[in-house]
């Protein structure tokens, strides 16, 4: 007798085991009804991630798999059968189980068949649990155990009978940056994106091995779009060498161009507007020499060292990314330069993981940002369909 959680509820089932010496268990009757590995049935699992990727909180999403598919699990039961598809879906991306249903033949600009594929990258805090807030909860959950033992005998008994569980070590921040790739067309009707809790050098190789699912050499114009940080240059330039163009994402360049004015005029003043409003049109219309050229002007006019110096910090962070401020050739050429759906991604692919109160151990919050980024990028059913032949 088995009892196994499937889409409809628990089922038991009673049937005949057959053991022999030369060929151990016999377990057909299990593999056909895919019991074999696993104690739930795949559409049981898919509905437990449904609820959780799309939930505010392990708990609430217990009470919505009960409400809307009558399957009665726990808050931690939950957690710990999505924890496991987590981990399944990385090792599923990673080997190349699941392809993204796309690649860079599909992104035409044109009736002539030219094709553009946009790549961004970006970093997202997600809190984590440090090893001191991991060692207390183990001695607050000793001290329990203790007293449940001394009201209930049995209940030292049923402690040890439990499923000894993977534990992580924690983290040593409260917060660490994972690393996010992103991949989509210029209308933006293909879109691709996976994440890593590895440093900058994961995150390089994630994206070369993405791209080339994606067929992204292929494609008649490979353009990255960014912030400009140090990390994803380096990452693009060594990872994605045959890349045609490299943007600084617009938006990046303007919160820089309005701390510069807030600082040399008053905070939200017309002064300050005027002269943020006309150094980004020279941005956008005329280039990064113009650009410059107006900065290093406006900095002669002053004698405060604060003023200067932050006129100075603009200039740098502009002469540094000189070949990635050429908007009007890209305006010219039709590419975006603003890197807005990376930036939905850090939002939607962590949603989940940032919610109040919420703390992760990184291998965990990576699974659950790896089951998201399949629902964002079109994969799921392509997923599941995969779990359901290995379970066949």
């Amino acid at each position: 007798m088995v009892q196994h959680l499937t889409a409809n509820g628990t089922i038991r089932i009673s049937r005949t085991i057959y053991w022999c010496r030369e060929q151990g268990t016999d377990s057909q009757l299990d593999r056909w009804l895919g019991i074999a590995d696993n104690s739930i049935s795949v559409a049981a699992r898919e509905l437990c991630c449904r609820v959780t990727i799309t939930g505010p909180s392990f708990r609430k999403s217990a009470e919505n798999l009960e409400r809307l598919a009558q399957i009665h699990v726990s808050s931690n039961r939950l957690r710990q059968i999505v924890e496991d598809e987590g981990q399944r879906a990385l090792k599923a991306r990673d080997k190349g189980f699941i392809s993204p249903g796309w690649n860079a033949s599909d992104c035409k600009t044109n009736v002539n068949g030219q094709t553009r594929v946009m790549v961004g990258a970006d970093g997202v805090m997600v809190p984590l649990v440090t090893q001191s807030e991991k060692q207390k909860r183990r001695k607050n959950r000793r001290t329990r155990r203790r007293k449940k033992a001394k009201r209930n005998d049995t209940a030292v008994h049923r402690c040890r009978a439990k499923r000894k569980l993977k534990r992580y070590r924690g983290a040593d921040n409260p917060y660490k940056e994972f690393k996010i790739v992103t991949f989509y067309d210029q209308a933006n009707e293909h879109h691709y994106a996976a994440g890593t809790a590895g440093n900058h050098e994961a995150l390089g190789r994630l994206m070369r091995r993405e791209a080339a699912k994606l067929k992204f050499n292929q494609a008649d114009e490979k353009i990255s779009v960014s912030d400009g940080a140090q990390w994803i240059c380096k990452q693009l330039q060594t990872r994605l060498p045959m890349l045609d163009g490299k943007i600084l994402d617009f938006y990046h360049l303007s919160e820089h161009i309005w701390s510069a004015a807030n600082a040399c005029f008053n905070q939200g003043s017309q002064q300050a507007k005027d002269f943020a409003t006309e150094v980004l049109h020279i941005a956008r219309h005329e280039g990064p020499t113009e650009l410059l050229t107006r900065l290093m002007d406006e900095r002669k006019n002053y004698r405060s060292k604060g003023k200067r110096k932050s006129l100075q910090e603009v200039i740098r962070y502009i002469a540094r990314r000189f070949e990635m401020c050429d908007y009007p050739k890209f305006i010219e050429r039709g590419w975006q330069i603003g890197s807005g759906p990376t930036e939905a991604f850090c939002k939607t692919l962590t949603t989940r993981l940032k919610g109040s109160g919420m703390r992760w151990d990184s291998p965990n919050a990576e699974g659950i940002m790896a089951l998201a980024a399949m629902d964002q990028s079109g994969q799921w059913q392509a997923y599941w369909n995969l779990q359901n032949a290995f379970a066949a």
